[in-house]
C-alpha cells in the first residue's frame, strides 16, 4: 500500500456521486461527519424505460458541493488530507478525451433500452453467457451493452472511439477525470469494484476480458486502467489542489466498507432509491445459482481482492418517491410511516414493484409492477403499509438466496441508506427476516466507506481494525412476529410476485 508523506490535513473529504444528487461529506478521524453538502440533479426520461443524466451538471454540481462543504465546516484544501470517491455503479458514459465534452448524456444504471442487445449477446446461451467470467447475469442493468447500445446509435462515434478519441467511464472515473485536470491531464482510471460491474472485467485476473470486449464489440481504446480500491491514482485540481485522490468504490462496495463488514459472513443492506445487499465471502468467488451478483467487494492496494455476494433491488425508496409523487397520497416522504401506522396490517393487499422488471433473485425483464388482493376494506393506509411491506419482503428474497448460494445463515443485518430512518420499516424488517436488523451511528456509511479507503491509503488510519473499533450501534430492532404469520405472508407475497411475471410480451419489449 502506497503511502504519502503527511500534509498535515486532519480531515478526509468523501465524493458521492449518487443517482439523484451529489454530496460531498467531510469526516474526521473519528469517522463522525464534519460538514455535509448535497445538490440534486436532473433525471431524463426520453422514452418509457429509458434514464439519462447529463454528466456535465453532474460535474458542475460536485464542484459546487466540495467547495460548500469546505466553507461549512470552515476548512481550507490544506486541511484535508484525501479525497475519497463513491459512485451510482453501471451508469454509463462516454466522452471526448480532447475537449472533456460528454457525446451523448449518460445512460443510467435502471435504463432497459438494452434488453434486445442483451438478449442478441445471449444468443444460444442466453443470461449466463459471461457470468463464469464476470459473475454477471446478460441483463440491461450492466454498462457493457450499454457501451455498446452508444457506439451503435451515436453517429460515428464507433470510429472516434476506436481511433484512442473516445473515453469511457462509469461516474467515478469521470469524476476522478475531472478532479485530476481533465483534458489537461485527468487520469482515466476507474477501481476493481465498479470494473466488476461492467460485464467487462474478468473476475479472476481483475482486468478487461478480451474475448468478452470482442463479443460485445467495445474496443479496449476507451477503456480506464483498473486499480485497487484504495490507492493514490492522482492529485486534485481546483478547490482541492493537490489534495490526493485516493479511493473509489462503487456505492454498495463502499457501504459493505463503511459497515466495516470485513469478515466473511458479514453483510449489510442498503435502502435507497434501490436496496443492495452485500455479503463478504472473503478472498473466494462464489458464484450464485439463486439469482445473485458476484461482485468485487473491496481491494486495499496490493493486497488480495474481497469478493462479496450482491442482492440488487430495482425499486424501493423509488416505490416511496412514486407514492408521492405520481399518486399524490402523501407530501413527504418520511409521511409515509405516520400513514402506514394507521392500520394494524396491509389489508390483504401487496405491491410489488417491478417497474422496469424483477432485479435479484429473479432478473425478468419481462415483468411489470402489480397491486394485488384489492378489496373495498383497503384504506390509503394500508397501501402505504404495503409499500413498507414491499422493501422487507424484497430484502427476504435475497436472503434466503444468498443462504443457499454460501450456506452462510445472516445472523444480524447492518443496515443504511435514507429508508433507515423510518423505524416501522425496519422492525417490518427485523419481524420478516427473523434476525436482528442493526442500524449505526453514522448512517451515511457509502460516503464513510470511501472516506475510510482513502483514509488508507495515505495511512490516516493504520488498519481495519483501526476503523471497526469507530463503528458504533445507534439502532437496534429483534423479530416480534410469529413463526405462522411470518409463514403466511411470505407465501402470498410470493403469489404476488407471480402476478407480475411475462406481463411484456416478446413483440412488447423489443419496441419499448
Amino acid at each position: 500500500m502506497t503511502t504519502t508523506p503527511s500534509t498535515g490535513g486532519q480531515f478526509i473529504a468523501a465524493i458521492d456521486q449518487g443517482t439523484t444528487s451529489s454530496r460531498c461529506m467531510i469526516f474526521g478521524a473519528d469517522g463522525r461527519i464534519v460538514a455535509v453538502d448535497q445538490q440534486e440533479h436532473c433525471q431524463i426520461f426520453p422514452q418509457p424505460g429509458w434514464v439519462e443524466h447529463d454528466a456535465a451538471e453532474i460535474w458542475t454540481k460536485v464542484q459546487s458541493v466540495v467547495a460548500e462543504a469546505l466553507r461549512k465546516a470552515n476548512l481550507t484544501k490544506d486541511d484535508i488530507r484525501a479525497i475519497g470517491i463513491t459512485n451510482q455503479r453501471e451508469t454509463t458514459l462516454l466522452w471526448d478525451r480532447h475537449t472533456g465534452e460528454p457525446v451523448h448524456n449518460a445512460i443510467v444504471w435502471q435504463d432497459t433500452r438494452t434488453e434486445a442487445l442483451c438478449k442478441e449477446l445471449g444468443r444460444n446461451v442466453g443470461q449466463d453467457r459471461y457470468r463464469r467470467e464476470t459473475g454477471l447475469p446478460l441483463a440491461s442493468y450492466f454498462s457493457g451493452p450499454k457501451i455498446r447500445w452508444l457506439l451503435d446509435n451515436v453517429e460515428g462515434l464507433r470510429a472516434r472511439a476506436e481511433a484512442g478519441d473516445i473515453l469511457f467511464g462509469t461516474m467515478d472515473s469521470w469524476v476522478i477525470w475531472n478532479l485530476t485536470g481533465g483534458a489537461d491531464g485527468g487520469v482515466h482510471v476507474t477501481d476493481v469494484t465498479n470494473a466488476s460491474r461492467t460485464m467487462l472485467m474478468n473476475l479472476h485476473t481483475l482486468e478487461w476480458d478480451q474475448k468478452i470486449l470482442e463479443s460485445m464489440e467495445v474496443p479496449a481504446a476507451v477503456l480506464p486502467e483498473i486499480r485497487s480500491s484504495a490507492e493514490v491514482y492522482g492529485h486534485a485540481v481546483g478547490a482541492l489542489q493537490g489534495v490526493p485522490v485516493a479511493s473509489a468504490l462503487g456505492d454498495q462496495q463502499a457501504a459493505l466498507f463503511g459497515q466495516t463488514c470485513f469478515n466473511v459472513g458479514e453483510a449489510k443492506s442498503t435502502y435507497g432509491t434501490g436496496t443492495f445487499l452485500l455479503l463478504n465471502t472473503g478472498e473466494k468467488v462464489v458464484n450464485s445459482y439463486h439469482g445473485l451478483l458476484t461482485t468485487v467487494g473491496y481491494r486495499i492496494g496490493k493486497e488480495k481482492p474481497v469478493y462479496a455476494l450482491e442482492g440488487s433491488i430495482a425499486v424501493t425508496g423509488a416505490l416511496v418517491q412514486w407514492l408521492r409523487d405520481q399518486l399524490g397520497l402523501i407530501s413527504t416522504a418520511s409521511e409515509i410511516e405516520t400513514l402506514a401506522s394507521t392500520v394494524e396490517d396491509n389489508g390483504g393487499a401487496y405491491i410489488v414493484p417491478a417497474f422496469s422488471g424483477l432485479f435479484a433473485p429473479y432478473w425478468r425483464a419481462d415483468a411489470r409492477g402489480v397491486i394485488t388482493g384489492l378489496t373495498r376494506y383497503v384504506t390509503k393506509g394500508h397501501l402505504a403499509r404495503a409499500v413498507l411491506e414491499a422493501t422487507a419482503w424484497q430484502t427476504r428474497e435475497v436472503v434466503d438466496a444468498m443462504a443457499k448460494d454460501s450456506g452462510v445463515t445472516l445472523t444480524a443485518l447492518k443496515v443504511d441508506g435514507g429508508m433507515t430512518s423510518n423505524n416501522l420499516l425496519m422492525q417490518n424488517i427485523a419481524d420478516v427476516l427473523d434476525a436482528p436488523v442493526v442500524r449505526p451511528l453514522v448512517a451515511e456509511t457509502t460516503a464513510l466507506g470511501a472516506a475510510y479507503a482513502a483514509g488508507l491509503a495515505v495511512g490516516f488510519w493504520p488498519d481495519l481494525d483501526t476503523l471497526r473499533a469507530n463503528w458504533h450501534r445507534a439502532a437496534e430492532w429483534t423479530p416480534r412476529m410469529d413463526g405462522a404469520t411470518r409463514d403466511r405472508e411470505y407465501k402470498n407475497w410470493l403469489k404476488a410476485v407471480e402476478r407480475t411475471m411475462g406481463w411484456l410480451e416478446e413483440e412488447d419489449e423489443s419496441t419499448e
